[in-house]
């Protein structure tokens, strides 16, 4: 079984890796690692920083995520500050906080995109790759649902079960839509793909 360093100490984004990725055994990074600011510019810059440096610090194949949320209402933002949303500074806000501005600043209905960059750094082999997964969809009215987290009480997607937003669904049925399950499984095909030709 392939180990990989996950540059994340999210524990709701690590379990939702490790149930997308079954054949990969995934290790959080220790308390050691220095993870840089999520300062860049996209998701995709954001996740393969993180992935560098875990890889840099452990020797170790790792990979970085970053992930958000797109309001076309509101020309794409929050994007990469879609955890910082709600916040003046550059810490976190709580999920709730995030969540019930972009209802107060984006009308119902409206659509939004989910978006997951999720990058591979081998320090070995010196390969590097990015693999984008998205998730189309709309602003509920009001939260529902108890799954998930983040913004997936207020996100109704336009692929699997329709009128239920993403903190309504199972965690299967989450994972066969979201933007970090079609990432996740981009991944896998590459991990395949060069296994197999090796």
């Amino acid at each position: 079984m392939t180990r990989l360093l996950v540059a994340s100490r999210n524990p709701h984004k690590l379990a939702e890796l490790a149930r997308m990725l079954p054949e990969l055994e995934l290790e959080p990074i220790g308390p050691d690692v220095q993870l840089p600011p999520e300062q860049g510019e996209s998701f995709a810059e954001i996740a393969l920083a993180k992935a560098r440096a875990a890889a840099q610090a452990s020797g170790r194949a790792a990979i970085g995520e970053d992930s958000g949320i797109e309001a076309e209402a509101l020309g794409g933002a929050p994007g990469v500050r879609s955890a910082r949303y709600a916040s003046r500074g550059q810490e976190n806000a709580l999920d709730a906080e995030n969540t019930a501005k972009l209802l107060r600043e984006a009308p119902a209905g409206s659509p939004l995109r989910y978006v997951c960059a999720l990058a591979y750094v081998d320090p070995a082999g010196g390969r590097e790759e990015v693999f984008i997964g998205t998730c189309e969809g709309r602003l509920a009215e009001h939260p529902r649902g108890e799954g998930g987290f983040g913004y997936d009480p207020v996100f109704l997607a336009a692929e699997g079960p329709q009128g239920k937003t993403v903190a309504e669904l199972s965690p299967a049925q989450k994972d066969a839509i979201s933007h970090r399950g079609k990432a996740a499984r981009a991944l896998a095909e590459h991990l395949r793909a060069r296994a197999g030709a090796a």
